[in-house]
């Protein structure tokens, strides 16, 4: 369980904007991946809790590949970001609230719970600690 002090829950908001410029790149540069896209949108794939891309039902050797390099560029950012007393863990817990709460109608998402939930129009459920 993370647990954020007064202090590293302050940095862990801040993080949040910082990490939204790697972030983005990062799925920005992932969203050119058709094999990325195509996944996202037929359910193999969904946003995890601890901030890191999940597969959903059967890990083929191709998605296994995609998602690993997903998360190892999302790790790098975290990592990055991850200084006065916040940790990398931190980070990417706050960034996959984040992550969760920009999933869109039809894409997966894990709720608090470790269940994989398929978005709809209403907000997804995530965990009390997300801002």
């Amino acid at each position: 369980m993370i647990k954020f002090s007064p202090n590293t829950r302050s940095l862990a908001i801040a993080a949040v904007a910082l990490l939204a410029t790697g972030l983005v790149t990062t799925a920005a540069l992932a969203q050119r991946d058709p094999a990325y896209q195509a996944a996202r949108s037929a359910g193999q794939v969904g946003e995890k809790t601890d901030g890191y891309l999940g597969i959903v039902g059967e890990d083929t050797p191709t998605l296994h590949a995609l998602v690993n390099n997903i998360n190892i560029q999302r790790k790098a950012a975290y990592t990055r970001s991850a200084a006065d007393g916040a940790t990398v863990e931190q980070f990417a817990f706050a960034s996959g609230c984040n992550l969760i709460a920009m999933t869109v109608p039809g894409e997966k998402y894990q709720s608090p719970n470790g269940s994989w939930k398929t978005r709809t129009n209403a907000p997804p459920e995530r965990d009390s600690r997300c801002l």
